[in-house]
């Protein structure tokens, strides 16, 4: 039955209460441990009921219990604090940016991401992109970065995780209520609300805007769901990752263009479009359609102008990424074929790894990497595979010059931190730790904290976790109608005072959830150990159409069961923040085993680290670049295995050795007081080394220094005087490559030496027909290495070469310092690319002539 009229009913608030509803309706509530013990306090039951959502807390408490608090002097008290504390906060104008970068710098920074992880009560993600989206957020707001958030907003969210009793997992949705949610409708002027239209097939869909105010930074969220839409329209916005790869086209359209245009109708001038993942990548063209539109430009010219691009990818292997077939991308944006004056074919070719390739389909990565001023992967080592993942767009250039670099994830410490663990930071290290948490310095401190007080801080949090894992274990139980007497069994499962192994993240099979239970003879022996006990503690979803992911589940589940194992061995079903936030605040070790270079990043594991968790995983991800020895413990080394049950019998096997010889003895062993002082001290080498560098603190200001204030700079320069450095460019590089084809090395002159000394000079000059270009539009360079056995130049080096004299279109090019290093087959080859002051890399533009 429809209703004839809607309302928004509000919570009733004594006057006392009523700066409460401006702190639930911003998200900075959600790192701060005061305002969460406020909410804690007003009725701690209500807020574990409220799924830890204050707006639903707010207008679900009893009447009594508001008057209550309005007349407690401790809780005004407790209130008031807050307040002051969110007031200064909002207000100061002594960030990191303006300090550094003043407060007129012009910069203003879009984020684009198709899911944000801001806190669990607020369901609009699905795992690891999400949570390191809203980290994002959450540091760009403490550093003062002029930054504002695209996303969408899920009527069901991401799925709940329930097991039947087989052990096999059963997703269910739940609808979210935005009207008791920490997020608002945007409206005009009048009241009414905003909303933007986005073009479709035959129709307008139209999105309302709401906001989530997280902390200085705004979420602005697209919602599908109302009277103005077709029922299919309707349900664009209904679930993250959820329908068909038409469902998927529908809602990245909405995030890209409709995020787009909802900036616009906002009266936000991005200067920076930052795009966390190809999800985003339409806004692209519809950026384009509008600089040709209010410019007069061409395609050429306005890609050109839309310069302010910067792109993250987070997937390590091809299939990760978003492909389209033709048919669907023409039916869905043909209309920017039409704009652009471009046939279907060389439209979908914007997509695709070889444009003339009718068959192959649409890939809104290559879209994004041949857009973007500067793209990256998220650690060291996803660069690395990142930029092998995508040769094929840059021919010919050496894989270690493509142009995709790598900024390391983080993790938002303040977010992920317990209680007792930032009251400690606090005594000990000072509020630096939570104002600069990327200075080396303050973790340096982490020295005066007392062993004593340190180790009694982790024996309360790992107190904690087994609490928290029984509690969900009997109502995981009693939900799949277990008898009464296994639920109540799980009031004896784990022990508080052993070894407690976490391990939570996504069940993809790839994580290898299952690599410590290769060999069960081995487990038991660590489990049943009556000096030495060794806990596991499980949590994770699997992906609705993962089957493997379940099948890893449902051999958990099975040897929960197992009479010498289910005290020793829990899974935590329907696995959200506040299960993370237990597991990483309680574990005393965090497993982490993904096959190497299958994980991009891992942040888990950071998030433990900032608890004094100590880290026990593959070399893959962060882990590959953050270990060293002292600090946690490696499985493995580097090795490539080209045999997967072979590798992960070998893992498996490293992995049973270190938790029997080195880690398990290492926690054990204590001294006359009690104390594991190995142990300790480890972790304060770890906390030490480790949390100055993976924070996203560290990290956003990686991206504001490296990406958004460049791009930005060269987004104001590229679009002024009507974009005519755009058009210069746009016309240059259509000369060039007209031109490239006939560009050869035409002649290498070196010294005629059979031998040559280490480190002895030598001068090279080479011959170069330049086709009617001149000298300074192009850079030679002398590339030159060690040559391996078949006969290739490897860790190659550049040295410029000079232009000295020309005759006509040939030009001679000298360089008078080459030499060698080191002794051994060297060698050396000439080379030709591009140059232009405007041109952000000298490979992007994918020419390149050897010698």
């Amino acid at each position: 039955m429809k209703p004839l009229k809607t309302y928004t009913v509000v919570p009733r608030l004594p006057a006392e209460l009523e700066p409460l509803r401006r702190v639930v309706y911003d998200l900075h509530w959600a790192w701060n441990h005061a305002a969460i013990g406020l909410f804690r306090r007003l009725d701690g039951d209500l807020w574990e009921a409220t799924g830890h959502n204050p707006v639903l807390m707010l207008g679900s408490i009893t009447q009594d219990k508001l008057d209550a608090a309005a007349a407690d002097p401790a809780f005004l008290t407790h209130l008031e604090r807050v307040v002051d504390e969110f007031e200064t906060y909002r207000s100061s104008r002594s960030t990191w940016f303006e300090r550094t970068h003043g407060a007129d710098s012009g910069l203003r920074v879009a984020y684009f991401s198709l899911e944000f992880g801001i806190t669990e009560c607020l369901s609009i993600f699905a795992g690891g992109l999400g949570i390191l989206a809203g980290d994002h957020l959450k540091s760009a707001s403490d550093l003062g970065v002029p930054l504002t958030g695209v996303g969408l907003l899920y009527q069901e969210g991401y799925f709940r995780q329930q097991l039947n009793e087989a052990g096999w997992q059963k997703e269910t949705y739940e609808p979210n209520d935005f009207h008791n949610l920490p997020v608002e409708l945007v409206t005009d002027v009048s009241g009414s609300p905003l909303s933007v239209s986005v073009p479709f097939p035959g129709r307008d869909v139209t999105a309302l805007i709401w906001k989530a105010q997280v902390g200085r930074v705004e979420l602005y969220l697209l919602d599908t769901n109302h009277e103005g839409n077709t029922p299919d329209d309707r349900r664009i916005t209904d679930q993250l990752y959820g329908g068909s790869r038409e469902t998927r086209m529908k809602q990245e359209l909405l995030l890209g263009v409709g995020g787009f245009r909802a900036l616009e109708e906002l009266g936000i001038e991005p200067t920076v479009y930052h795009m966390n993942e190809g999800h985003s990548a339409f806004l692209v063209l519809e950026w384009i359609a509008r600089l040709m539109a209010s410019n007069g430009l061409t395609f050429a010219e306005a890609k050109e102008a839309a310069s302010g691009l910067v792109f993250t990818t987070h997937t390590p292997v091809p299939a990760g990424h978003d492909y389209f077939p033709p048919d669907l991308v023409t039916r869905y944006l043909g209309r920017y074929a039409e704009m652009y004056q471009m046939s279907p074919h060389e439209f979908v070719g914007l997509g695709r790894r070889n444009p003339g390739d009718s068959l192959e389909e649409f890939c809104n990565t290559i879209l994004a990497l041949d857009t973007a001023a500067f793209s990256n992967g998220v650690s060291k080592l996803h660069g690395v595979v990142s930029r092998n993942m995508w040769t094929e767009l840059w021919p010919q250039h050496p894989v270690e010059e493509i142009p995709i670099t790598s900024i390391t994830n983080g993790v938002h410490a303040k977010s992920w931190v317990s209680q007792e663990m930032k009251d400690l930071y606090d005594r000990y290290l000072g509020p630096q730790w939570r104002e600069e948490p990327a200075d080396a310095a303050v973790w340096k401190r982490v020295r005066d904290i007392p062993p004593a007080e340190l180790w009694r801080t982790r024996e309360r949090r790992r107190e904690r976790l087994v609490a928290f894992a029984r509690r969900r274990l009997a109502r995981q139980l009693a939900m799949r109608g277990a008898p009464q007497a296994e639920v109540e069994m799980a009031d004896v499962v784990l022990d508080p005072h052993a070894l407690t192994v976490g391990f939570a993240r996504r069940f993809a099979t790839y994580k290898r959830a299952d690599l410590v239970l290769q060999d069960t003879q081995r487990l038991l022996a660590l489990m049943q150990n009556t000096e030495r006990p060794v806990q596991f503690i499980f949590a994770g979803k699997a992906h609705p159409a993962d089957d493997g992911g379940k099948r890893l589940i449902q051999k958990l589940i099975d040897l929960t069961r197992n009479p010498e194992i289910w005290r020793h061995l829990v899974f935590i079903a329907d696995y959200d923040m506040s299960v993370a936030r237990a597991l990483v605040q309680g574990a005393d070790v965090w497993l982490n085993t993904p096959v190497r270079p299958l994980e991009a990043s891992g942040t888990s594991g950071m998030k433990a680290a900032v608890n004094g968790v100590l880290n026990l995983s593959t070399l893959d991800g962060w882990w590959d670049e953050a270990y060293e020895d002292g600090v946690g413990w490696a499985i493995g080394r580097r090795e490539t295995h080209p045999d997967p049950a072979q590798r992960d019998r070998f893992e498996a096997h490293a992995l049973y050795d270190l938790l029997e010889r080195d880690v398990a003895p290492l926690f054990y062993d204590r001294g006359v007081d009690g104390l594991p002082r190995g142990w300790l001290a480890t972790m304060q080498k770890a906390l030490s080394k480790l949390n100055s560098q993976f924070n996203t603190h560290r990290m956003v200001r990686e991206y504001t220094e490296k990406y958004y204030l460049p791009a930005g700079t060269r987004q104001l320069i590229m679009g002024a005087e009507g974009a005519a450095r755009a058009r210069d460019l746009a016309g240059w590089k259509e000369r060039v490559r007209s031109a490239w084809p006939q560009i050869r090395v035409m002649d290498v002159d070196a010294e005629p030496q059979p031998e040559i000394v280490v480190r002895d000079d030598m001068a090279v000059r080479a011959q170069v027909h330049l086709a009617g270009m001149a000298p300074d539009q192009v850079t030679v360079e002398l590339y030159q290495g060690t040559v391996d056995a078949d006969g290739n130049i490897v860790a190659g080096r550049t040295q410029v070469m000079e232009p000295v004299e020309s005759t006509g279109d040939n030009h001679w090019f000298e360089t008078k310092t080459v030499s060698f290093g080191t002794s051994g087959k060297h060698g050396f080859t000439v080379r030709v690319l591009p140059d232009h002051p405007d041109l952000v890399n000298a490979h992007r533009m994918g020419l390149i002539r050897w010698g």
